[in-house]
């Protein structure tokens, strides 16, 4: 796929995902909240999975979506069930959550690693399935894409990122021992795609062989599982129309109550300013060159470099006449109040 190619695509898929962003979040659908939508993400290293949540968030307002990036469990989480440091971040109805990394990590890495006990991670499928299935049936849009690639190709992806001084960072000692487990994780990835794909809750795979083409499946795959959601929940999809969605993008530039004007009250036209009046540039004559130079030297403080002598502001109030004498008091007035 060319850069025009995947520019063109992105930026119309952008349009509608913007779109049914707004509608789902009660923006153009008259205050009715839609189905949450849940995204998760789940990949080979360097498969590309941030730079398409990248793409897929950019033109949403960044009040409107939730990304939640998830490591390896720490020791407080490790004391719960392993469902239980998801739930937080989980959208509720009009809301909108990406998982970079999530609950598979069960079934994946904790499983080829031995972080977890074969009786757990095999009883952890049904678990996910159940888990998944309560919440779709509670309206949630679960979206799951699987961004894959050959082993080849993400060995040429990190030999770029190891002789790319910016970008080595994201290169990891783990990262190299995980390539030499591939044949272990492609039988993970194999049972957790079988075992895990419901009705309510399907896997998609991506072909993330090239990264331009991943960018842009991943957006188009998100919008058609949306509109699937929506529609499910009966929620009306507006057919998808550039012009509409050009104007939707555009009545955004200026949304917040602020810039709007209010249509009770007359706006007045500003009175311009009157034009500065030039003024002839004078060098002071030789009897006025003293006194020049002595102004000039005069600090910010009210104070002259050339005299120790404070220089007032302004010129010394005029003395304040004194208070009239009290009436005498009269014969048997009490004085103590």
């Amino acid at each position: 796929m060319s850069r025009d190619e995947e520019a063109k695509r992105l930026r119309k898929a952008q349009l509608r995902v913007l779109h049914l962003r707004l509608i789902n979040g009660g923006q153009l659908s008259g205050g009715k909240l839609g189905p949450p939508v849940c995204i998760i993400f789940e990949g080979w290293d360097a498969a590309g999975k941030g730079g398409a949540i990248k793409r897929l968030v950019e033109p949403l307002d960044p009040r409107h979506v939730h990304i939640a990036p998830f490591a390896a469990p720490t020791p407080d989480e490790l004391r719960h069930h392993f469902l239980w440091r998801f739930w937080p971040p989980l959208p509720g109805w009009g809301g909108m959550t990406i998982f970079d990394r999530s609950w598979y990590g069960r079934v994946l890495v904790e499983r080829v690693e031995n972080l977890a006990t074969e009786a757990q991670w095999r009883r952890a499928y049904d678990e996910i399935n159940d888990f998944e299935h309560s919440l779709a049936e509670e309206g949630m849009v679960v979206i799951k894409l699987w961004l894959h690639m050959s082993h080849e190709e993400q060995l040429r992806r990190f030999e770029r990122r190891r002789d790319d001084p910016l970008k080595s960072w994201k290169l990891t000692d783990e990262d190299w021992r995980n390539r030499e487990k591939r044949p272990q994780y492609d039988e993970a990835v194999s049972d957790m795609l079988r075992l895990t794909s419901g009705r309510l809750a399907p896997w998609d795979v991506i072909s993330a062989e090239n990264k331009r083409n991943g960018r842009v499946e991943v957006i188009e795959t998100v919008i058609r599982r949306m509109e699937e959601g929506m529609a499910r929940w009966e929620v009306e999809v507006p057919s998808a129309d550039d012009e509409e969605e050009e104007r939707t993008q555009a009545a955004l530039a200026f949304d917040d109550a602020e810039f709007q004007p209010d249509p009770e009250v007359e706006t007045p036209t500003p009175t311009p300013f009157p034009a500065p009046v030039p003024v002839a540039a004078t060098t002071p004559s030789a009897a006025e060159a003293p006194a020049a130079s002595a102004a000039a030297a005069t600090s910010a403080k009210g104070y002259s470099t050339a005299s120790p002598v404070p220089i007032p502001d302004s010129p010394a109030a005029a003395p304040a006449p004194a208070p009239a004498p009290a009436p005498a008091a009269a014969p048997g007035t009490r004085l103590d109040g």
